[in-house]
């Protein structure tokens, strides 16, 4: 990998994450797939608050905020378990009372990340094909960006399924999701970026052959992106387009 280099400031700027760019390139990928919350879409606590919700109604204790942070991003039912302690028979409860509380009142609490709307215009008009990938059910994905008048800005929209007892991929892995999504734009996983604010996101675009581009103002500890080998990272929304369709000629 070339030498590293920080794309701006930003939030992050101070040491929190050690960024890197991509080397330049004379190519735009054919697709960018968007992770959703912590990437597209901040949560705005709709997400902590709904899994405290679902906690609380089943007699289960409420962990601490910071942990209640790290099960933004994962398969709800994975961080349950393997971050949040909880026990497996009360997982699929805890799914379904944080559901129902999140479409009901957490969704109304997001916010779209600034300059996110103009970064989907940008790469609309260069011709690049854009996708969620994400580890929400899909209809659930779908009524989120709905609400936020941006469902129609991408070709389509890969998820989870609904059903709260269906075990989530090992590792909250998401590599058969980017995979499908590639599939339905009709492009390679290899023509593709993958965006995203967790590991999950640059574990799979590792194991399918896209790259990868850390969305370093989501929730990832210090840290994580880049041990998980993540080929860029950038602090800021509005620093999108710059990384993504950065060319030099020859």
């Amino acid at each position: 990998m070339p030498q590293a280099a920080w794309i701006g400031g930003g939030a992050h700027a101070g040491g929190r994450m050690p960024p890197v760019v991509f080397p330049r390139t004379r190519q735009y990928p054919r697709a960018v797939l968007f992770d959703l919350d912590g990437t597209l879409v901040d949560p705005a606590g709709g997400i902590t608050r709904g899994i405290e919700h679902g906690l609380l109604a089943n007699g289960l204790p409420v962990p601490a905020p910071e942990v209640l942070e790290e099960l933004v991003g994962p398969p709800l039912a994975l961080g349950l378990e393997e971050v949040a302690g909880v026990p497996a028979d009360a997982i699929p409860a805890v799914v379904r009372d944080y559901r129902a509380w999140y479409r009901e009142q957490g969704i109304a609490l997001s916010v779209v990340y600034p300059g996110i709307r103009e970064a989907l215009a940008g790469l609309k008009d260069a011709g690049v094909a854009v996708a969620v990938v994400t580890s929400k059910p899909t209809q659930l994905a779908h009524t989120l960006l709905a609400h936020h008048g941006l469902a129609d800005a991408f070709e389509v929209i890969v998820g989870t399924s609904e059903d709260e007892t269906a075990a989530p991929a090992p590792g909250g892995a998401k590599d058969h999701l980017l995979r499908e999504a590639a599939a339905t734009l009709g492009v390679e996983p290899s023509e593709c970026t993958m965006v995203g604010d967790r590991r999950f996101d640059i574990l799979a675009a590792k194991a399918t052959g896209a790259r990868s581009l850390g969305a370093g103002w989501g929730f990832a500890p210090a840290d994580e992106l880049a041990t998980a080998g993540a080929d860029a990272e950038i602090a800021e929304p509005h620093q999108l387009l710059g990384a993504l369709l950065l060319t030099e000629e020859a």
